[in-house]
């Protein structure tokens, strides 16, 4: 079982993926909880390039490729080998946000993106993907809220934000057997009723 979460920045779906980790441990699943970039001692490394503030200069293409890079390395280390022993892998972002990122934000176009993806994930797509949709308006609320500077990639502004949303949007129109959306205003508690109801629906669990 391959569940990944999505969202643009300070959404709320890591504190989602953390507690359906721990609400499949409890159902005595063995779950593998990684996030992306990174997730791999190679791939970490690659994660440190892609956020570092000083790295302002990086092209769009340099950045997916980057990041396709980060995936190759996750996938082949970790994904594959965890769901061929039969557990459960979470995993905060996938390909999905390159395409809303760079495919769709950095307009490096959705089909060039796409296959890309396929190269570097071998063509692993997850079972069920969980978007949770916050506007932008609430997600610079958040990032203001914290009173700290975010990374090269939260601080590209509004105008970024909101394509990289409408290119989640978009997947979700194209991929609804597999994209959920989920509200993520909603109270965290009653968001991750919703993301365990949609995972007992696909799943049977």
């Amino acid at each position: 079982m391959f569940i990944t979460f999505e969202g643009i920045d300070f959404s709320g779906k890591s504190t989602q993926c953390d507690l359906l980790e721990k609400y499949l441990r409890g159902l005595g699943r063995e779950v593998v909880r990684i996030r992306e970039p990174g997730g791999t001692a190679i791939s970490e490394k690659i994660r440190a390039l892609l956020l570092d503030k000083e790295n302002r200069g990086m092209t769009g293409l340099t950045e997916f490729l980057l990041y396709s890079a980060s995936r190759a390395q996750l996938v082949n280390e970790v994904i594959k080998p965890a769901l061929a022993e039969g557990k459960t892998v979470l995993c905060d972002r996938y390909a999905d946000s390159s395409t809303a990122y760079q495919g769709f934000a950095r307009n490096i176009g959705i089909e060039e993106v796409e296959k890309i993806n396929r190269l570097a994930t071998g063509g692993l797509v997850a079972d069920l993907t969980v978007y949770v949709d916050i506007t932008v308006e609430e997600a610079i609320r958040r990032l203001a809220a914290q009173n700290k500077t975010g990374d090269r990639i939260e601080n590209e502004g509004r105008e970024f934000f909101e394509r990289v949303r409408r290119g989640y949007l978009h997947i979700a129109t194209t991929n609804k057997d597999r994209f959920k959306v989920v509200n993520g205003m909603d109270d965290i508690n009653n968001i991750q009723e919703k993301i365990r109801a949609i995972v007992k629906e696909k799943f049977g669990i």
